[in-house]
């Protein structure tokens, strides 16, 4: 039960968050908090990416959580690997996003019997 708890919060707070993220840089040219992003924006820096240009980019993402997120609670056949994508395409999303995915990943893989799968 622990690790369903857990997984429900966390995807809705990745998803969530970056969700709104993608939402808020398209409209306001600058995510949420501070001035600048945080440390995942190094990684794209060095590629010469602009970072506010990738509000769409977020919004996938965060929609590819929620819709994980309704897979797993209804139970569907295809949540697991739909969260093991989720969880492994946005390690990148460093501090907490990194972290959030790692959890989920690691209950996916190491605990999925206990996860409900």
């Amino acid at each position: 039960m622990l690790f369903k708890i857990i997984i429900l919060i966390f995807s809705l707070l990745n998803g969530g968050y970056m969700l709104a993220d993608g939402i808020y840089v398209l409209l306001r040219g600058k995510y949420i908090g501070p001035p600048e992003p945080g440390p995942w924006a190094i990684l794209f820096r060095k590629l010469n990416i602009n970072v506010f240009q990738l509000g769409p980019l977020f919004i996938v993402f965060g929609l590819c959580w929620l819709v994980f997120l309704a897979a797993f609670v209804f139970k569907l056949p295809w949540a697991w690997p739909a969260g093991i994508i989720a969880a492994v395409a946005t390690l990148w999303y460093l501090p907490v996003g990194t972290l959030l995915s790692a959890v989920v990943l690691i209950i996916l893989l190491f605990r999925k019997s206990e996860a409900g799968f």
